[in-house]
């Protein structure tokens, strides 16, 4: 009995520290939890914020630490906001104990609580490293031997990648493309309607939105009010290169400018597209649109993640080119893109969708009365993160001539993708009025050595790179 009475008090501490440990470890799993969270929002709030369209002067003109600033700034804010969502030990981090880092791509070390500095390179591959600590965990039993609380702590980094300008800062010197999923079938001609703004009779004075062959954005950075130079913040009508009344079959008027003829296109300034060929049906798509088949107002209005969008992709038995698809007039006010983005946005009779501001810097997202998360109660507390009028157009290299099949379809070359948002469908000709929120160019050519693209749901991809813990 006495032997018992002592194994007792041995398996009793130890059953004790058993239970200790193991609050331990799951306060290190929430711990990490809390840390990737709080990585990937700061990411993502610099991705959507256009800050990868201006990837050279950035660390000079300010628009960088508009976003990632240190405290304060919307990438530190959504960061710690994350962070504290997920509880490790049953409460918060404190703020206070939650440390926000920025730096390049392949800048190294730990980075700097600014972004400001970080050089170029961060324009392109910007990386955020999130550490945090909770301390004063509850000790059970150890407090036997005089532990009274205990810590953890974890580290995430994560990056969103735009591949423009990337071979300038990547090691082997190649470009790296990307392929973003749920790509809207509205394929663009690479013409950038803003810069200058609008374009001449003859086409000569209408810039690229990216370079061919590399695949750097023509003019990189950030309008601010409109105001400035860049891409991003540009605001342009969206129309199919197409009869406007969206009678008959697409017939593309590839060498006519954006604007010049009125038969085909609204006032300037706008961008034209072909509309794409979507042949699967879509996923999450809502009630207000045709199901399909045709999927292309499915496509638009759900998630098309059964065509595959890939730049510099020729056509080839290995490699499956994209197509246009010339029998789809989708134009007009009840044609299909207006049909389909209305119901995507939730506009309905021309009110109803979220709208972007652009007035302030990082833009503004606000709650439209028939946003599903404001439930139609729309007030100053409307600010969202995220929306369904924010969508990705593939575009394509409109250089080349367009051989069109006995089927009425055509293969492209994707040369990048523009991330747009849908600010209304127009009640007077179907078109919509879209603002930039970021452009990435992958070339014409898929460099030597790259079989594999970096993926996502958006063409500034985000993502964890922090190391799994052995």
């Amino acid at each position: 009995m006495a032997l018992v009475a002592l194994a007792i008090v041995g398996i009793i501490a130890m059953a004790g520290l058993s239970i200790d440990i193991g609050t331990l470890y799951q306060a290190s799993a929430e711990a990490q939890r809390a840390a990737d969270a709080a990585a990937l929002a700061a990411a993502r709030t610099i991705s959507i914020s256009g800050l990868t369209g201006d990837p050279t002067n950035g660390a000079t003109d300010g628009i960088w630490a508009d976003v990632c600033g240190g405290t304060g700034s919307p990438a530190n804010v959504a960061a710690i906001t994350a962070a504290q969502q997920n509880t490790v030990g049953g409460t918060a981090v404190p703020t206070a104990s939650i440390m926000v880092t920025y730096s390049a791509g392949n800048a190294g070390g730990p980075g700097a609580a600014s972004c400001s500095g970080a050089g170029p390179g961060f324009g392109v591959n910007p990386e955020v490293t999130v550490q945090l600590t909770q301390t004063g965990l509850p000790a059970y039993f150890s407090r036997i031997w005089g532990r009274t609380g205990s810590s953890v702590s974890a580290t995430a980094t994560a990056e969103a990648f735009n591949p423009s300008n990337s071979n300038v800062y990547s090691s082997g010197g190649n470009l790296i493309p990307v392929q973003p999923r749920c790509v809207k079938p509205w394929i663009v001609a690479n013409k950038d309607p803003g810069n200058p703004k609008g374009c001449s009779p003859s086409g000569t004075a209408c810039n690229t939105l990216v370079t061919l062959p590399g695949g750097s954005i023509t003019t990189a950075g950030i309008l601010i009010n409109n105001g400035g130079v860049g891409a991003v913040g540009e605001s342009f009508n969206l129309i199919a290169d197409c009869n406007l009344t969206g009678a008959g079959n697409c017939n593309p008027l590839l060498n006519t400018p954006p604007g010049a003829n009125a038969v085909s296109a609204p006032v300037m300034p706008n961008l034209q597209y072909l509309p794409g060929l979507v042949q699967s049906p879509a996923v999450a798509v809502p009630s207000c649109v045709t199901q399909g088949p045709p999927y292309y107002q499915a496509a638009i209005a759900g998630c098309d993640q059964s065509t595959v969008y890939q730049c510099g992709v020729l056509a080839s038995t290995a490699n499956p080119p994209n197509y246009v698809d010339l029998t789809e007039n989708p134009n007009g006010v009840g044609g299909d893109t207006a049909t389909a983005a209305a119901c995507l946005t939730h506009e309905v009779a021309g009110a109803g969708a979220d709208s972007l501001n652009v007035s302030v810097y990082p833009y503004q997202i606000d709650a439209g009365g028939n946003n599903p998360l404001v439930g139609g109660t729309v007030g100053t507390n409307s600010v969202i993160t995220s929306s369904n009028s924010i969508v990705t157009l593939p575009i394509y290299d409109d250089t080349q001539p367009l051989a069109i099949n006995g089927s009425g379809q055509a293969p492209v070359t994707i040369v990048g993708f523009l991330q747009v948002f849908i600010q209304n469908v127009s009640t007077g000709d179907g078109s919509l009025a879209v603002t930039v929120m970021n452009v990435a160019g992958c070339g014409n050519t898929v460099p030597a050595g790259i079989t594999a693209y970096v993926t996502g749901t958006s063409p500034v991809p985000v993502r964890l790179i922090t190391p799994p813990a052995p």
